[in-house]
């Protein structure tokens, strides 16, 4: 077994689309997916652009403000996620400060309650 602690990952600084105290660090790929780790300082964002495979963010600390094409803001916290479509326009934003997971690229997310994966049997 291998433990990653994701807040000691090197990260490097994102100032794309108009970011801002964003920070992002890669910690698993596949041919379908990447995994990154994202920081968000209080006050910080990351600019609204659109996702080049489906996203799906899961926070893990912190809280944040996102949107997607509709521009309507929803608030998620700890346990919860948020999933953009590929080539969705969205945003997020953080008055207090973000630690998420993304996972971006071929996902398959099921509705709540749906069983995507059987598991072991």
């Amino acid at each position: 077994m291998k433990v990653l602690d994701l807040g000691a990952l090197p990260h490097r600084r994102v100032e794309a689309h108009g970011s801002r105290h964003f920070s992002v660090g890669a910690f698993g790929i596949s041919a379908d997916a990447h995994l990154v780790a994202v920081n968000l300082a209080p006050g910080g964002s990351i600019g609204r652009h659109p996702a080049s495979g489906r996203q799906l963010m899961v926070v893990l600390a912190g809280e944040a403000e996102v949107s997607g094409a509709d521009r309507e803001v929803q608030v998620i916290r700890p346990g919860q996620a948020a999933v953009w479509e590929p080539g969705e326009s969205h945003e997020t934003h953080s008055a207090v400060g973000l630690s998420a997971m993304i996972v971006e690229g071929d996902l398959d997310i099921g509705a709540p309650g749906e069983q995507v994966d059987p598991g072991d049997t």
